[in-house]
Formats: structure tokens, C-alpha cells, sequence
């Protein structure tokens, strides 16, 4: 199975294949989701969602995915503190709250708070916030507060505040020097792969990795 995208939190994994189906990861197995197609799809603190082919966002709820009204994204993030985070085709940046993202199992309207700045991906945690990168690949710490040295195509941050990158070339590399008293990081430090790596997620000391090939590599980082 080719895969396209992964995911992974609070011990979770979920992923997309090359046909755009979701799948979640019990034991060594991948069982598919729901006949829904995705172009992307994330787990955490606020349970799983994606986001589907014409945009419109989804939560999965007892085994199917439920449309959530009042919102397009190209790309969503449920790593951070309970709330739910995305980007849009032209780049803005949108946030449900905790309260309501966590609750939510029937289709309704909800209502997304407009956050400044402008990335193409987002990623957040309950440990050191969130992290994204621009149309210009430029990387940023707290959505748009922080400009960082490197360039980068994707971010994930962990939940325990471990930070990863994959730039244009597929290379991977990891921030160094980050804590509480300098969440931000110090410097980029590359992590060697075999092959261009297309999308990575961090949980819990493992570090999934796509190829280009689509097949899926699991590190222990």
C-alpha cells in the first residue's frame, strides 16, 4: 500500500494512502476508516480529523467521519492542547477551540477563530505551542511571531515539544536546544535517511517517516 501522509499522537497513528483513504494503526496492522477520501488527516488531544478532497473539514466520530459546517482548510492539525488548528488554500490561519473541538460529535456549525499570519502548514502541541512554514518555506515558531534560520515545505512538533522538518529536497532535520526556556530551539541537525522523505510525525520517541516511494519507515529518535 502506498501511503501519502502520517500522523501520529498520543500513541496514536492514522494515515492516508495514495487513494486518499484514511487509516488508523492497531498492532502492525492498518485498518481503513471510512470510505471517505482525504487529503489530509491528523490525531491528538482532540481526536482524529481530516480534511477532505473539496476542503471541507471532518471529525472522526464512532467509526465514520462527521462534516463539521462553516469552514474550509487544505490542511488540519489536532496535535495542540485539545483545540484544532488549520491553514487554508490561500494560506490563512484558523483555530476551533478546545471546548469546542473536543466535544463535538454531530454535524453543526461551528465557529473558527481567524488567527494573523499566513503558513501553508501548521503544527501544534500542548508542550511549546505551535510551529508552521510559508509559501516561501521560511520556518515559524507561535505561528507568525518568530522567524527561524532554514527552510522547510512541512513542521510537525511532538507532544513532548520535539520539533522536525522535511525541506524541498526530502531531507529531515531536527531543531536542538529546545526547552522551556528557549522553546524556539537553537540549530537545525540533520537525521539521515535512506531515500527523500515526503511527510514525518513525531510520538512518544518514534519518528515516522514517508518516502517518496510511499512506504513508510518507523525511527526511534
Amino acid at each position: 500500500m502506498g501511503l501519502d501522509l502520517i500522523d501520529a499522537g498520543q500513541g496514536n497513528v492514522v494515515m492516508t494512502d495514495r487513494n486518499n483513504y484514511a487509516y488508523f494503526l492497531i498492532g502492525s496492522q492498518w485498518y481503513k476508516m471510512d470510505s471517505l477520501t482525504l487529503q489530509h488527516v491528523s490525531v491528538g488531544p482532540a481526536g482524529i480529523w481530516g480534511v477532505a478532497l473539496e476542503d471541507g473539514v471532518y471529525k472522526y466520530v464512532a467509526g465514520s467521519f462527521v462534516y463539521a459546517n462553516d469552514h474550509t482548510l487544505e490542511q488540519v492539525d489536532a496535535g495542540g492542547d485539545g483545540q484544532v488548528v488549520g491553514v487554508t488554500h490561500t494560506s490563512t490561519i484558523h483555530c476551533l477551540k478546545s471546548t469546542i473541538a473536543s466535544d463535538y460529535r454531530e454535524q453543526s456549525t461551528v465557529s473558527w477563530t481567524t488567527l494573523p499570519g499566513l503558513l501553508t502548514y501548521v503544527s501544534c502541541s500542548s508542550k511549546y505551542g505551535c510551529w508552521g512554514v510559508n509559501s516561501a518555506q521560511n520556518i515559524y515558531f507561535t505561528t507568525s511571531h518568530h522567524i527561524l534560520d532554514g527552510l522547510a515545505v512541512m513542521v510537525e512538533i511532538g507532544t513532548d515539544g520535539s520539533v522536525f522538518v522535511v525541506n524541498r529536497g526530502g531531507e529531515v532535520f531536527q531543531r536542538q536546544g529546545i526547552d522551556s526556556s528557549t522553546p524556539q530551539g537553537t540549530s537545525w541537525t540533520k537525521i539521515p535517511m535512506p531515500s527523500r522523505i515526503n511527510h514525518v510525525s513525531y510520538d512518544r520517541g518514534n519518528l515516522w517517516v514517508v518516502t517518496d516511494y510511499g512506504i513508510i519507515l518507523k525511527c526511534l529518535c
